[in-house]
């Protein structure tokens, strides 16, 4: 494109630009601005205020020998991989399950999408309410008789994080479904009746042909899901507040005690750093596959 091309294009789109201004200089200032500095800070001493001397990776290596931070890494891989596992088969299934033009469509979609409108903090406190020794499926199954009944999984060390992740998946099977519904709604026809003649079984029909058919749905679910795992907190906070103990610690209320509550913006900030490397590392291969490569094709 020649200069001349450039300043027609410019003219023509002026006011666009000018429209889209404030939120580029939003974006540059508050959210870029700000990602820079927090990165700046995790190379400081930074306790209760921000400073500007430069320490190196000592905020890092101080990060990587504290045990609490290394359980919470810990306990997000297990989320990640149950969460994400979980909800894709729940998804998939219940997608296939609409895909069926059955009756009330509409109303177990809405059903099974509802939740996934809920913020966290409700979610996190209904399911901390349904598995409360005292208030909920233990109170009711004893109440009914069977007083010897135990269900404390909230409670106990060793069963606490699958409670979380029993609230996270039923929030998030929701989006799956819908990602992988409206896929399955644009796969021909006439795709399924050719396997029919040719007597394929339908579960080797999802299998070996449809899920491939899917991937751009696939990997946008996977991303998704994973960025709400890496910033998962809100949950977290309100059914177990990272116990007992340190049990369902997870690396975003680790950073968020260490800002807040321990004065520590340092070490708090070079979790985050670590946490936004991550996310950017997730990021990466999708941008490129889906946008660089299929423009340098």
């Amino acid at each position: 494109m020649n200069v001349a091309a450039v300043q027609r294009h410019l003219k023509r789109n002026a006011l666009a630009y000018m429209a889209i201004l404030p939120m580029a200089l939003t974006v540059m200032i508050a959210y870029m601005g700000t990602m820079f500095w927090s990165v700046r800070l995790s190379f400081s001493s930074s306790r209760m205020l921000p400073k500007s001397d430069f320490v190196g990776f000592a905020q890092y290596e101080r990060l990587f020998t504290t045990s609490r931070w290394i359980t919470s890494l810990e306990n997000l891989l297990i989320i990640a991989f149950l969460f994400l596992a979980i909800c894709f088969i729940l998804g998939f299934l219940l997608s296939v399950f609409i895909d069926q033009k059955i009756k009330a469509e509409s109303f177990f979609r809405t059903v099974f999408l509802f939740p996934y409108a809920m913020s966290f903090i409700v979610t996190g406190l209904v399911w901390q309410w349904i598995f409360n020794p005292q208030l909920g499926i233990q109170k009711a199954v004893n109440s009914l008789g069977w007083e010897s009944f135990t269900f404390d999984w909230i409670v106990d060390p060793n069963m606490v994080l699958y409670t979380v992740i029993i609230a996270a998946v039923w929030q998030g099977a929701g989006l799956v479904m819908a990602l992988l519904l409206a896929g399955l709604r644009g796969i021909d026809d006439d795709l399924w009746k050719a396997t029919k003649i040719d007597g394929i079984p339908t579960w080797r029909v999802y299998i070996s042909i449809i899920l491939p058919m899917l991937r751009p749905m696939i990997i946008t679910t996977v991303v998704l899901l994973s960025i709400s795992i890496i910033k998962m907190y809100d949950v977290v906070v309100a059914m177990t507040g990272g116990g007992p103990g340190v049990a369902s610690e997870v690396p975003a209320k680790f950073i968020m005690d260490n800002l807040f509550e321990r004065a520590n913006i340092g070490l708090a900030t070079a979790a985050s750093t670590v946490m936004l490397t991550t996310v950017l590392c997730l990021i990466a291969p999708f941008i490129y596959s889906n946008y660089i490569k299929k423009q340098g094709r």
